[in-house]
């Protein structure tokens, strides 16, 4: 029989595919702004914020922070990667404001990491504080991370279209909660635990909605469901 660390590292291998592919989903959106050479109505903020939620995750999982984290670390890292060049896009597309403003925010996001890491390195002595602050810090993030669906929920509601909340996207964010959720709780990690379960709850809500609103949503909306992507990007832990 396998023991906990090896069942937690397979599962940890199945969040990293899935995340990988959340990663990957907006790649549409890109390909359309490369091909219009703008970024028209399309915003950078979700980009610029993943960004930032990659980087805090990445400093969790460091080894002089949490213990056993690695699968973290290499989502996460790949995730950052992957947003710096989401991010990079919409700056060479982007209007002379919108540049501007992109440049602003990434330099308060490296002004607050600095802040994070001198912080956690020169005010906390031992791994279990230092997980303490930089965990409470995660779940605020990911807890609005996972609070931006709301908005296409409300729409699938007022709406009764699904056009807009994709089945398999949504599929995915529920997934993706339900492993790294079970993740952590392998190895009791509350700061893993809490925010995924909520995104397994806001993707379990978005599943039901789905079925509830697939029947009402008009037929050339539907044809599109598949096409459409939600302006929402979730983290992956």
């Amino acid at each position: 029989m396998a023991d906990t660390g090896t069942v937690r590292t397979i599962v940890g291998i199945v969040g990293n595919v899935i995340s990988f592919l959340l990663f990957l989903s907006p790649i549409p959106t890109f390909a359309r702004i490369i091909k219009d050479k703008a970024v028209k109505d399309f915003k950078s903020d979700p980009y610029v914020a993943t960004l930032l939620n990659c980087a805090m995750w990445v400093f969790y999982g460091l080894p002089f922070i949490t213990h056993d984290n690695t699968l973290v670390i290499t989502i996460n890292g790949i995730g950052f990667v992957i947003e710096c060049i989401y991010v990079a896009i919409f700056f060479v597309f982007s209007p002379g404001k919108k540049k501007t403003r992109i440049i602003i925010e990434l330099l308060i996001e490296v002004i607050f990491m600095v802040i994070v890491i001198l912080i956690t390195v020169f005010a906390f002595h031992t791994m279990k504080t230092r997980a303490l602050f930089i965990g409470i810090l995660c779940i605020i993030f990911n807890v609005f991370m996972y609070s931006s669906p709301l908005t296409v929920m409300r729409m699938v509601i007022k709406t009764k279209s699904v056009k807009y909340m994709p089945f398999y996207l949504s599929l995915a964010n529920f997934s993706n909660g339900v492993v790294w959720m079970i993740y952590g709780l392998l190895d009791f990690d509350i700061n893993l635990v809490l925010p995924n379960g909520l995104g397994a709850l806001s993707g379990l809500i978005q599943l039901i909605l789905y079925g509830i609103y697939y029947r009402s949503t008009k037929s050339d909306d539907a044809n599109d469901v598949s096409g459409n992507r939600s302006a929402v990007e979730l983290s992956s832990t």
